[in-house]
């Protein structure tokens, strides 16, 4: 089963062809190198980030950003504070009510002067190519699409048919301005990320940051931007059915000025925002080391050689001593993962991984591949937890007892209370083998404190521990409204979606 997949994209490669015309996206489309603006001192946001340093020469500044809506607040806000430029990278971006306001926002700053440039890795960002094209026309925006696929044809046989290469994503997320200001971790632009979609919620993370790892991720854009595989938008569109610019801005217009009223008054009324404006946001005073792989990693085979975010966090936690607390919604170790959360336990280290439940995945086949390790995870010393589908604090209606739907989406380490890694890694061969990614590293006992405490808190409620029996059966201990329940079976998890648990076994632990 291993290269089932392989074969069944060569298998497709001639109906592509056929169907499609030539499957692979425009990657030699010409395009002009750019880099990060670095003369921004005299921003406002570069004179906040001076007058905070002389209190702390040499550290960058740190904040947790654990609200969904404090999240969306900050990026907003920071739009709004832009004077010079903007530089985003996602994974994805949707055509929902978060991606259009963000969209609008940028064409807000744009208009004001501020260079933007927007980088989405192409295959799982939805927003249709009219709105990414209206962006693009600004003269102070550029968008690029990493890594695309071909418009011509059929999507899906396009993929296919150039399969080696587009399987292979830039997963990172980075949102930066005026090279004083960025935020990295695990949202992308939807939604579900923000806590706006109705009866569904990712449980997420991201972190601000002030000061020289600023300047740090800015370098990493640069790196990915101007890469090979960076294409502009141009390169797909060709004028044919071009939208009716200045209508189109017009119907953006409106739209900004309906959500100003709603949502964008909410996110940027967050506690975190207003505190942030009135300055009472004590950041965490900090070093903090960006971590990213190279979007060469790419166009090479598979090896340890490219796997550079994951080696240098594995350098790390293979040097902890107390306990070491790992946030990962996709968790496939491997014999050799198992191997080394073992090494670690051996020698006294306390090791705590919280993953998704089968009920709050909302990949399956990846499920269906972690459940292959939960007996030797358990037996080589592990605390495993499984993510309860109905944690969230909010209910659906005023009048209801159900809760949102819950999916677990952080993807986050803290070792020895002192070390915080936040970012876009995932602990599957994805992430690993596969895709890029991004994190920040930071040196803080007071900031892993702040989101250690409030997680040990909450775990027994908000998860179940998966243990094995007297008899090596899989049990699932739960606290529920003050009371123990133990669990024989996937809880929460339908016999319908246990079923195609089943089915998925039988796919490439590799691909997932």
């Amino acid at each position: 089963m291993k290269h089932r997949i392989g074969k069944i994209a060569a298998a497709a490669l001639p109906l592509a062809v056929f169907l499609g015309g030539c499957a692979s996206g425009p990657v030699d489309y010409p395009r002009t190198d750019s880099s990060v603006i670095t003369d921004t001192q005299e921003t406002t946001a570069g004179r906040h980030v001076a007058k905070w340093r002389q209190g702390h020469p040499g550290m960058s500044g740190f904040y947790p950003l654990v609200n969904g809506m404090d999240a969306l607040g900050a990026r907003l806000g920071l739009i709004d504070l832009a004077e010079r430029t903007i530089d985003a990278q996602y994974f994805l971006m949707k055509g929902d009510d978060a991606g259009v306001l963000f969209a609008d926002k940028l064409l807000e700053a744009a208009d004001r002067g501020v260079r933007v440039r927007l980088l989405l890795d192409d295959v799982f960002t939805s927003i249709d190519d009219n709105t990414l094209v209206l962006l693009n026309e600004h003269p102070n925006i550029e968008l690029r699409l990493f890594n695309p696929v071909s418009r011509r044809g059929i999507p899906l046989l396009n993929f296919l048919g150039d399969f080696e290469r587009a399987n292979r994503r830039m997963h990172n997320k980075s949102f930066t301005v005026d090279n004083q200001v960025t935020i990295v971790g695990g949202r992308n632009i939807a939604e579900e990320y923000f806590d706006l979609k109705s009866g569904q919620s990712f449980r997420d993370l991201d972190v601000f940051a002030i000061g020289p790892v600023a300047g740090e991720i800015g370098i990493t854009f640069d790196r990915f931007w101007n890469h090979a595989l960076s294409v502009p938008m141009e390169a797909f569109w060709t004028g044919k059915d071009a939208p009716d610019l200045p209508a189109a801005r017009a119907e953006a217009s409106q739209e900004l000025q309906d959500a100003m009223q709603s949502i964008y008054a909410k996110a940027v009324g967050s506690d975190f925002v207003r505190d942030l404006i009135g300055e009472r946001i004590v950041l965490y005073p900090a070093t903090g080391e960006v971590i990213t792989d190279d979007p060469e990693k790419l166009l090479n085979k598979v090896s340890a050689d490219h796997q550079l975010l994951v080696t240098r966090m594995a350098e790390v936690v293979a040097d902890a001593d107390s306990d070491v607390i790992v946030v990962s919604p996709y968790f496939i170790p491997g014999t050799d993962g198992v191997e080394f959360w073992r090494s670690l336990t051996e020698r006294g280290v306390r090791v705590v991984i919280l993953t998704n439940s089968l009920a709050s995945n909302n990949h399956v086949p990846v499920h269906a591949a972690y459940a292959r390790y939960r007996h030797p995870i358990i037996r080589a010393g592990v605390e495993l937890r499984e993510m309860r589908v109905d944690a969230s604090e909010v209910p659906r209606r005023k009048d209801d007892d159900a809760f949102e739907s819950v999916t677990l989406h952080t993807k986050g380490m803290i070792i020895d209370r002192r070390y915080t890694f936040i970012g876009s890694l995932n602990l599957d061969p994805r992430s690993i083998d596969i895709n890029t990614e991004l994190g920040v590293l930071v040196d803080s006992v007071e900031m892993a404190d702040s989101l250690q405490q409030p997680f040990e808190r909450r775990l027994p409620e908000m998860s179940y521990r998966v243990v094995e029996n007297e008899n090596g059966q899989l049990r699932w201990h739960g606290l529920i409204d003050g009371h123990e329940v133990v669990e024989k079976n996937e809880p929460q998890a339908g016999s319908w979606r246990r079923f195609k648990a089943f089915l998925s076994r039988m796919l490439p632990e590799s691909q997932l």
